[in-house]
């Protein structure tokens, strides 16, 4: 049984598609999976609690408080005590509560006390599935971390074609078995990653920075923890966050401070990924107090800011990894080679200000990955946790 020992919270929604939940369930359980169900009020209006409480031998979870004696259930047990927390199927109503914090059900407040993987299985109809309203919250269910199950081949083989509907049970249970089957490949392994931006100040309320969000670097280091590291993650001031348990945040605002931190950590690494934008100049002098706008120019002296990624390739020893990021607006291949043998790296992550879709402030990226022998492998358009993923399989050929 390949899911023996595992924990799993099925979260079922007001959809047609809950018959199939049931079905889900049973192969779960066939697995040899220790399974909660939680239901939403709407979801009882499709499948009743009797049948689902019958096929996981487990009372069926739907309110804060139990009906008949008035107990509470704790929807921070659920969520720590699952292995994963499947949502089959999961409404546009539901993922647009997930993605925005509505918590007013008892589904919605256990995903967001959840530690584990979540896997999303969204089903409606097709105009539902493809409003734009749906599918900005698919993205900030990506961005968080979550997996959205795609309706595949199971679905159209059943002949229930148009994007939008759930996913078949059968390819669903592949999915998790595949996810809580993964091996922890950086187990004991610890990683310095730095993300965001820096900022330089010029005064207290102006300072020199960049559009970076933050996004690539946390999604690394979100990867990273999930193959088993442990994660220093050296961030300039952003607005994403992380949930993995295993990585711990150094916050900083300068090029100076992130250059102190880092410093400070890395030898006691297995590795770095130098995310970060971090700004090449800073202000010589910072003003005291605020400057008033008067009728001369203003002119800022500059000076060069120390290079981390540098000083970290001269510290770095044979037995660490160091992996940079070039964003490059011309000659890209050459400069980003160029950048690789100075600074002493192992691999660069190259992507492009060119490249539609690349870059900052987006959910997406591309990039080419090379190594030190020039040998370069490119990766079409994806999301940044894919993305993320692609980078830290490369990682591990040089870790492990």
């Amino acid at each position: 049984m390949r899911l023996e020992g595992k924990n799993i919270i099925l979260g079922i929604t007001g959809s047609i598609a809950a018959y199939k939940a049931a079905m889900l369930l049973r192969l779960l359980i066939k697995e040899g999976a220790e399974v909660q169900v939680v239901i939403t009020p709407a979801g009882k209006e499709f499948i009743t609690p009797v049948t689902l409480s019958a096929l996981s031998n487990n009372p069926v979870v739907s309110e804060f408080f139990g009906a008949n004696d008035g107990s509470w259930n704790s929807h921070v047990d659920l969520g720590l005590w699952a292995d994963l927390m499947l949502i089959a199927p999961a409404t546009a109503s539901t993922m647009g509560k997930m993605a925005n914090g509505i918590a007013d059900n008892m589904l919605v407040t256990t995903y967001m006390s959840a530690k584990c993987p979540v896997l999303v299985a969204p089903a409606m109809d097709l105009d539902m599935f493809a409003h734009s309203s749906t599918q900005r919250n698919i993205s900030i269910l990506k961005e968080y971390g979550n997996i959205i199950v795609e309706p595949g081949e199971g679905a159209l083989a059943s002949g229930l074609t148009g994007k939008g509907r759930m996913e078949e049970p059968e390819k669903i249970l592949e999915i998790v078995v595949e996810q809580l089957s993964r091996k922890k490949k950086l187990l004991n392994k610890s990683f310095l990653v730095t993300a965001g931006p820096t900022f330089e100040k010029i005064d207290p309320v102006r300072f020199i920075g960049n559009y970076s969000s933050g996004k690539m670097g946390y999604a690394i280091a979100e990867e990273l923890a999930e193959q088993g590291a442990k994660v220093t993650l050296v961030s300039g001031p952003v607005s994403v966050s992380t949930k993995n348990k295993n990585i711990n945040i150094v916050p900083v605002e300068s090029a100076s401070e992130m250059y102190a931190e880092s410093v400070a950590v890395f030898s006691t690494c297995d590795g770095a990924i130098m995310c970060a934008a971090v700004a090449d100049f800073t202000p010589v002098h910072k003003e005291v107090e605020k400057t008033k706008r008067g009728n001369k120019n203003w002119s800022i002296e500059l000076e060069p800011t120390k290079d981390i990624a540098a000083e970290l390739g001269r510290l770095k020893t044979k037995n660490q990894l160091l992996v940079g990021f070039a964003l490059e607006t011309n000659n890209e291949l050459e400069n980003a080679q160029k950048k690789l043998l100075k600074k002493n790296l192992d691999l660069i992550v190259l992507n492009s200000l060119n490249d539609k879709g690349a870059g900052f402030g987006v959910d997406t990226n591309k990039i080419t990955i090379i190594d030190r022998n020039n040998n370069q492998q490119n990766f079409e358009l994806k999301s940044k946790e894919e993305v993320a993923k692609d980078i830290i399989d490369k990682i591990v050929e040089g870790v492990v």
